[in-house]
């Protein structure tokens, strides 16, 4: 019904070298977290963290990650926004 987009996610971890990696997710999304960690953190060096907080959309993006030593945010399950020329 759905991709999540683990080997893309898996490889972007990989080449970038990542060690700490947290996955944010619509709650909708969140009975996969436990699939999600584990593919993370079987084929790859990095520690998987689930934010389980509210998830509002892509302008939702959690704060302080730097004081938590993320490397890498990945936000599933959100769409980019297009503005048209024009306006919205």
């Amino acid at each position: 019904m759905f991709d999540l987009e683990l080997p893309r996610i898996i490889e972007e971890i990989n080449r970038g070298n990542k060690k700490r990696v947290l996955v944010q997710l619509p709650d909708g999304l969140k009975p996969k977290a436990a699939e999600i960690v584990e593919a993370i953190e079987k084929n790859t060096s990095a520690k998987a963290f689930i934010w389980f907080s509210s998830c509002f959309g892509a302008c939702d993006l959690p704060l302080g990650l730097e004081t938590l030593g993320i490397d890498l945010l990945v936000a599933i399950g959100h769409n980019k926004y297009h503005k048209a020329i024009g306006g919205w």
